[in-house]
């Protein structure tokens, strides 16, 4: 029991005992504090995680419809190289009869 004094003794022994049970709650709050804060940086971790999951798919379906456009032209390349290829060595007469055989297919 605590001293005498004009308060009631249940009163002071209850604060007492409160006080006490603060003091004696304090580590397990600081522990559910501390779990708090390591799910949140666990959360965190998982969305960046994710986001980055999400960006190299992004990248990788913009490299294949890349290759895919690379694969489609590759006649169109190969049309346009032989043109190249004809207009530098054939005389303008030569090329306007090939336009004039073009035109009757």
């Amino acid at each position: 029991m605590a001293y005498p004094t004009p308060v009631n003794g249940q009163i002071t022994d209850a604060l007492a005992q409160q006080g006490v049970a603060v003091l004696a709650n304090a580590p397990t709050i600081a522990m559910g504090l501390i779990y708090q804060s390591s799910a949140h940086s666990i959360g965190i971790l998982y969305q960046n995680a994710v986001q980055a999951q999400r960006n190299a798919s992004i990248c990788a379906q913009a490299a294949t419809n890349q290759g895919v456009i690379q694969i489609y032209s590759v006649d169109t390349t190969a049309g346009a190289t032989a043109v190249k290829k004809l207009t530098r060595r054939t005389s303008t007469a030569d090329l306007v009869a090939l336009l004039h055989l073009a035109r009757r297919r």
